[in-house]
């Protein structure tokens, strides 16, 4: 088993490049699925996630070619199967996308419970997205262990989300390509890896309109042929180098991104005293020189605070002077690592759906475990600023979604290294 060991204290220094969007990439790859011809994506991040989709593709009969480090190919036109392995459903969430896109090409699919990050309770995690597909003329099944659908014809239908899902919104897009007629999504998510999966999609000849809106609306076509297409640059693994500049007191520059997809973060930040400037169209710069201050934050739906950066920007409060309070609107479950921040040294104090801080400089190196993704990256930005060694646990969660994590860390001037535990 590996772990993450850090000696903090060091504040980061110099540029960073982002990769690919880990939630982009995660739903254009089964989106791919439903073309009969060769698609290549580029730009994609060299992920456990990524690694396991394509194992998924080859178990259905795609044929995929891995072009270099951040490219891949997937002809799938051959495919015949539509059920997917349970030892790769069960280590990412999105495997739930397969359901959409399979649904739409052959009008079944059959896919374990998805596993990946555990944010929500209750049974039906994904109960939008199953409603969507029943609206447009599927029949579904739930239990335990599988998740079934089936159709003998999809047929365009107006479907109103409850709250813009951006999974549910993604899913019905997916399956409603190639329903007879129009299906318009109302109250539909508007987040950026929602316009770049309609945004491939319709490269391959779907008709999506309204992407970015409340409303989408998509004509169904008999068919998608094979194209090219580049992910967006990754906002959540660019907030997270940003707020690791912050919390270590350093100087860094992010480049390959694009800097609209940052407002909420950089406005956060700028009110925290951050100095955070736009040096060119696609890079920021983030320094600190001068003393944080406390703030509340609230997560919200696109173009509001992200969910995925609700950890690392809680554990960059914990270490400001003063009373913080971070509320968590999308996610049930998001607070798990609290505990785990509250050993290196954290004051925080959850009510429901709120983070209490009381600010400190003096976190102290410890012993901890990562519980998800998102929680791994604010357990390493605990790190880099604790006095002392910490050491993570349990870091697989890190890998399903950051590339090269602690080399780029390292080449900006962290004393971090991945060993082997004893």
């Amino acid at each position: 088993m590996e772990q993450i060991v850090i000696n903090g204290r060091k504040p980061l220094q110099g540029t960073v490049k982002i990769n690919g969007a880990k939630n982009a990439a995660v739903a254009i790859l089964p989106a791919a699925l439903a073309a009969n011809g060769l698609c290549t994506i580029e730009n994609l991040p060299a992920i456990e996630d990524v690694s396991n989709l394509r194992k998924a593709f080859e178990g259905l009969g795609a044929v995929c070619e891995q072009r270099d480090a951040n490219t891949l190919s997937i002809d799938a036109t051959n495919i015949t199967r539509y059920e997917i392995g349970k030892d790769i459903s069960n280590t990412m969430r999105a495997s739930y996308y397969l359901l959409g896109v399979l649904l739409g090409r052959f009008g079944k699919a059959e896919v374990p419970i998805p596993g990946g990050c555990n944010l929500n309770v209750g049974p039906r995690l994904i109960n939008y997205h199953l409603k969507g597909f029943e609206a447009l003329g599927a029949t579904t099944f739930q239990d335990e262990n599988v998740i079934r659908v089936h159709a003998d014809k999809l047929i365009g239908a107006p479907i109103y989300l409850d709250s813009p899902s951006v999974g549910a919104t993604i899913n019905i897009m997916m399956a409603a390509v190639f329903a007879e007629g129009i299906t318009t999504i109302h109250n539909a998510a508007k987040e950026p890896h929602v316009v770049d999966t309609a945004n491939f999609l319709n490269r391959l000849g779907a008709k999506i309109r309204g992407v970015g809106s409340d409303t989408i609306r998509i004509t169904g076509v008999p068919e998608l042929h094979g194209g090219e297409y580049t992910v967006i640059p990754d906002p959540i693994e660019t907030g997270t180098y940003m707020i690791a500049a912050a919390i270590t007191g350093g100087d860094v520059t992010v480049t390959h991104i694009i800097p609209k997809h940052m407002d909420s973060l950089i406005a956060k930040l700028r009110e925290m005293n951050c100095l955070v400037e736009e040096i060119s169209d696609d890079a920021l710069r983030v320094k600190v020189d001068k003393p944080l201050k406390a703030s509340v934050v609230r997560t919200s739906v696109y173009p509001g605070f992200p969910t995925d950066l609700q950890p690392q920007i809680t554990t960059l409060l914990c270490t400001v002077k003063g009373k913080s309070m971070v509320t968590e609107t999308i996610y049930d479950n998001r607070f798990k690592y609290t505990d785990e921040l509250n050993r290196l040294g954290a004051n925080v104090r959850i009510e429901g759906r709120a983070a209490h801080t009381e600010g400190s400089s003096d976190l102290v190196g410890a012993e901890v475990k990562a519980m998800d993704l998102r929680a791994g990256a604010a357990l390493v930005l605990a790190g880099l600023a604790a006095r002392g060694e910490t050491v993570i646990n349990n870091i697989v969660h890190l890998d399903r979604g950051y590339e090269r994590f602690e080399e780029k860390l390292r080449d900006l001037g962290a004393d971090i290294r991945r060993v082997v535990k004893p």
